[in-house]
């Protein structure tokens, strides 16, 4: 029996195997899925929100549609701040550490880390996938939820059965692709599932891993929707205020319209009441009662409040930018702990990426070395080169020079930095004796 669980993973018993029957359930389920939570997720990040999907005014009203993007802000804002310095990969085995390095370099891994984290955000989770190519190496690519989902079993465990990957072709044909831990089949809906052809991937296990933004599986703004909905039609209808000012309607009290000329009245903006009273002729504007500052205290109101709630710091505020020192880090202290939070998910997701990689005999690696590997996040925030490197000097003696120097953010590769280090000493050292000789030549009496 297939079964979603509360925080949203799609699992199936040991005991019972995917048939064709079972696939397409899942298949039908992502897309309502897709269709329901991540393609709004998504429309909100790229500026398509909700505000332009609301029921049109009457021709004659100010229907103004404006959207602040702050998905957006704030999705880019806490990347730059989690990954915007590249996560560092090192390794306790020489030959592991070149061939991490090749592997990144290949796949250009630090940008496909940047999109896992930046979908993450957005969607709650995303993926990586695993594959050997047409050159005989190891390739590593990202997808959304939209685009695929990952089967689990029912242990506590959750350890992942099947990896599907779902895509619409040329001809609007269904299509994905069917992983286990040993084969990959290839199949289409038309509209049962027909399966295509089948092949070996060659990993130990299921050659995806699923990158979580917590626990729950929620996007980094998906708590604060409402109220960034709230706070766009905000802004809408100030500016619909500022449109009715600028083309008020006018009232002509003591004078008949003609009939005929009512008809141009809504167009024209002009209302006609017959005269009362004295008979005299008034002739004005209608001001429509104002609310400014009810308003401007909502949107500032609903800014802060979205900011809270998505834990992300509003560095564009005209205060943020005068704190430095302590004062900063307390400001960056929610977005730290955010992102100390999904650290731990992605280090877990790099862990089994590995794992897989080297359990493929492409790699040339053994198939533990991905236990040897160690993953440093530097989160990217104002800091000091000169704080940098007194921290270093002070720490000489007292820890590691592997340690020493991962407190520099300018060292990018450790073990390259100790060998160049050591390469420099052996330079000096063979190069002493000589300079001694010329400096102290030899007596002769």
């Amino acid at each position: 029996m297939i079964r979603k669980t509360s925080n949203g993973r799609y699992t199936l018993p040991d005991n019972q195997d995917l048939t064709a029957e079972k696939l397409q359930e899942f298949v039908w389920m992502h897309d309502m899925d897709a269709q329901d939570r991540w393609q709004k997720l998504g429309d909100a990040y790229r500026a398509k929100a909700a505000i332009f999907r609301r029921q049109k005014k009457a021709p004659y009203k100010p229907d103004n549609r404006i959207t602040a993007n702050l998905p957006k802000y704030i999705t880019d804002v806490f990347e730059g701040f989690f990954c915007g310095v590249p996560v560092r990969t090192d390794a306790d085995d020489k030959k592991t550490a070149e061939y991490v390095e090749y592997v990144e370099a290949y796949n250009g891994l630090d940008d496909v880390n940047a999109e896992l984290s930046k979908m993450a955000s957005i969607y709650g989770h995303a993926y990586d996938m695993y594959y050997v190519d047409d050159d005989g190496q190891i390739g590593v690519t990202c997808l959304s939820p939209i685009d695929a989902f990952m089967i689990y079993d029912e242990s506590i465990l959750e350890r992942p059965r099947y990896f599907v990957r779902v895509y619409r072709d040329s001809d609007n044909v269904l299509r994905g692709s069917l992983s286990d831990d040993t084969y990959v089949r290839y199949f289409h809906l038309s509209p049962d599932v027909i399966w295509d052809e089948e092949r070996p991937h060659g990993f130990d296990g299921v050659p995806a891993t699923e990158y979580v933004q917590n626990a729950d599986r929620m996007g980094i703004y998906e708590g604060a929707m409402s109220m960034i909905e709230a706070h766009d039609k905000a802004i809408s209808e100030k500016a619909n205020d500022v449109d009715y000012f600028a083309d008020a309607y006018l009232s002509v009290l003591g004078a008949k319209v003609k009939p005929d000329d009512l008809k141009t009245i809504r167009d024209n903006r002009i209302i006609n009441f017959a005269g009362v009273g004295d008979g005299k002729l008034t002739v004005e504007f209608l001001g429509k009662p104002n609310a400014d500052d009810n308003q401007e205290h909502l949107i500032d109101r609903l800014e802060r409040l979205i900011y809270q709630t998505c834990m992300v710091a509003n560095i564009s505020d005209e205060n943020f930018g005068s704190a430095s020192g302590i004062a900063l880090k307390y400001k960056l202290h929610a977005m730290s702990s955010l992102a100390k939070t999904k650290e731990r998910k992605f280090a877990a997701g790099f862990g089994r990426r590995w794992k897989l990689i080297c359990s493929n005999p492409v790699s040339g690696v053994p198939a533990d070395a991905w236990v040897g590997l160690h993953y440093t996040f530097t989160s990217n925030m104002p800091s000091s080169l000169l704080e940098e490197a007194q921290t270093a000097v002070q720490l000489e003696g007292i820890v590691s020079k592997e340690t020493q120097l991962k407190v520099l953010s300018i060292v990018d590769n450790i073990k390259a930095e100790i060998d160049a280090m050591q390469k420099e000493d052996e330079d000096l050292a063979g190069g002493l004796p000589h300079e001694r000789i010329a400096e102290s030549p030899e007596r002769t009496d």
